[in-house]
C-alpha cells in the first residue's frame, strides 16, 4: 500500500520504500545507533546493513487517513542507555518524517536486534 496526499493541484503518492530509506537515514544519524539490522534467512543471524540498503531494516505500514507506522530493527552501541537512544530515535524520525511527507507518524516500534562494541 502507498501513502497518498491530495492537494488542490492533484495527488501525491509516496512509496513505502521512500519512507523507509529516509527514516533509515535519519535513524543512523542518531547517537548510539550503529546501524540498521537484517535477519539472515539462511542462518538466522543478525547482519548490519550497509548505507545503501537501510530500508531493509524498516517496515512501513500506511494506516487509515495516511497515518504511518514504522518498525525499526537496529543495532546499538555497547554501553549506551537503550531507553535514551530509542526515545531520541523516535522523536527525530517522527519530526523529520512528518516534515518531509506532510503525513502523520502514528507509531514507531523499535526492535534492538544487536549490540556492537565501537572502537
Amino acid at each position: 500500500m502507498q501513502g497518498k496526499v491530495s492537494t488542490d493541484l492533484g495527488d501525491i503518492v509516496v512509496d513505502p520504500e521512500v519512507i523507509a530509506t529516509y527514516g533509515g537515514t535519519v535513524a543512523v544519524e542518531c547517537f548510539g545507533i550503529v546501524g540498521m539490522a537484517a535477519m539472515g534467512v539462511k542462518d538466522g543471524l543478525v547482519h548490519l546493513l550497509k548505507r545503501d540498503s537501510l530500508q531493509k531494516g524498516i517496515q512501513v505500514t500506511f494506516e487509515e487517513d495516511n497515518r504511518i507506522s514504522l518498525d525499526f530493527h537496529i543495532i546499538v552501541s555497547y554501553g549506551v542507555s537503550i531507553p535514551t537512544v530509542t526515545e531520541n530515535l523516535i522523536s527525530n524520525v517522527k519530526y523529520k518524517l512528518e516534515e518531509f511527507t506532510g503525513m502523520t507518524v502514528e507509531k514507531i516500534n523499535v526492535f534492538i536486534d544487536g549490540v556492537r562494541v565501537i572502537d
